[in-house]
């Protein structure tokens, strides 16, 4: 570790160390809990109905036994770790994935590396803003064989692929678990107001974009700056001259069949609501397909599945592990209590400085709530009233309680997706966070200057 680096511990023992914090909490805060109640088949907080309850302090034993309770919570996304892995290795085995990004970059250059990593990082953006998060997970890996094959490294792919989708998804102005929520909450028309939004989203991707080219050539100056320079890109690099890459008919067809079911998935999606589970059947479909398509034999198929499995193993445990701190935050009844203190501490600041201290309350509660939409029911019913107290519009809450959920999932721990994904690209969260720290903290300044202008301008 060179001095002047974030130095940050490997990534189980930094969610240990959690884990530890967030179960001696619950000897320190109040047990605690609002009111809720049945609207539109949601359950929501009913404001200043919050009560103490006897305290439920989470033991030693009782600490343990939520790791195994986390694995169970999250068993969806831990599978659709190992289903993503599989369809991948089974593609990877097809050469499908290696010849189109291969020809690719023969199409495009090497000398339009740059422009690539701009384009890319747009384009997973706005699979965020417009698809959704763990929904887009099978697109993780594509990122990483094509920042390989221009010569990055593979925090550049996550930067391009996950860091820009949470980028997209956080702050997009149509993003349904937090803005529709918010504006069901507050009664307000259906995603209204996303002109201002729009214009975050599409400034903080911008940065994004300016940060991954600004690492890459960092690195391309000098690879020994590089986060990722020991990380294992077996089966996910090249192994030929760019000029040798083609598609053959296999390719095509590969290709096609994995097109298809991300249009099947997207449609899935929307029309029928599909989550986790439906997308990991679509991966197992598709990579079963891709083996068929190749006339892979019963034994190459099961060693190839296998191998995938042990790749993608220490990405889902690390999901179950994490999931292990809202287990434990729901046994001593803690997260409450947390929005609660948070929305006391708003009362008599400025205009200004309330609805920045809203948006820093979001980002403290997003780590103990990291679902946007369980965030959303749990503290906008709560802080839009007191917004409105405090002289901010119904409109500004809801983008500060965006702000603060959207930008600190690039570097929440306990968000499964985002751990998840970084399985997928085989990243660890320690050096995750190592890159992403500054450019977050970037995106969160500037997005309180957007915060701001709401404020002047009485956001509706």
């Amino acid at each position: 570790m060179k001095s002047g680096q974030l130095k940050i511990p490997h990534a189980v023992t930094l969610l240990f160390v959690i884990i530890v914090f967030v179960s001696i909490l619950t000897y320190i805060l109040p047990a605690g809990a609002y009111e809720r109640t049945e609207i539109d088949g949601r359950m929501r907080v009913v404001p200043g109905s919050y009560q103490e309850l006897p305290n439920s302090p989470v033991s030693i034993l009782d600490m343990f036994k939520a790791i195994p309770l986390g694995f169970e919570a999250a068993v969806s996304i831990i599978f659709i770790v190992l289903a993503g892995g599989i369809m991948f290795g089974i593609m990877d085995r097809t050469k499908a994935v290696e010849n189109s990004v291969g020809t690719l970059v023969k199409t495009l250059g090497l000398k339009r590396k740059y422009l690539i990593v701009i384009i890319m990082t747009f384009v997973f953006g706005m699979l965020g803003v417009a698809v959704g998060y763990e929904n887009n997970i099978a697109m993780v890996p594509i990122a990483a064989v094509l920042s390989l094959a221009i010569g990055g490294d593979l925090i550049l792919a996550a930067g391009i692929s996950v860091g820009a989708m949470t980028v997209g998804f956080g702050l997009s102005p149509i993003n349904p678990y937090t803005v529709g929520t918010g504006h069901k909450i507050a009664e307000l028309q259906m995603f209204s107001g996303a002109g201002l939004r729009s214009a975050l989203c599409f400034f903080a991707l911008a940065l994004m974009s300016f940060y991954n080219v600004r690492y890459f050539k960092r690195i391309t100056n000098d690879p020994e700056k590089s986060l990722g320079k020991d990380l294992d890109v077996e089966g996910i690099s090249l192994e030929k001259e760019i000029s040798d890459y083609h598609m053959t008919v296999q390719n095509w067809l590969v290709l096609g069949v994995f097109l298809l079911g991300l249009v099947v998935i997207i449609y899935g999606v929307f029309v029928h609501h599909w989550y986790i589970n439906e997308l990991s059947a679509i991966f197992l479909m598709i990579a079963l397909a891709s083996g068929l398509i190749v006339r892979m034999n019963p034994t190459e198929f099961s060693k190839t599945v296998l191998k995938s499995v042990a790749i993608a193993a220490p990405g889902a445990f690390m999901v179950g592990f994490a999931t292990t701190i809202k287990v434990i935050m729901e046994m001593g009844q803690i997260g409450d209590t947390i929005s609660y203190r948070l929305s006391e501490m708003l009362v008599g600041l400025s205009t200004y400085a309330s609805a920045i201290a809203m948006s820093l309350s979001q980002c403290v509660i997003n780590f103990f709530i990291p679902s946007g939409s369980g965030q959303a029911l749990a503290t906008l019913p709560v802080m839009i009233p007191l917004g409105e107290v405090l002289g901010l519009t119904p409109q500004t809450a809801i983008l500060a309680f965006q702000i603060g959920d959207g930008v600190t999932n690039l570097l929440n721990p306990t968000l499964g997706g985002l751990i998840a994904m970084l399985a997928m690209c085989r990243v660890p969260l320690d050096r995750w966070l190592r890159f992403i720290f500054p450019m977050a903290t970037l995106i969160l300044i500037s997005s309180w200057i957007f915060l701001s202008i709401a404020v002047r301008i009485g956001y509706h």
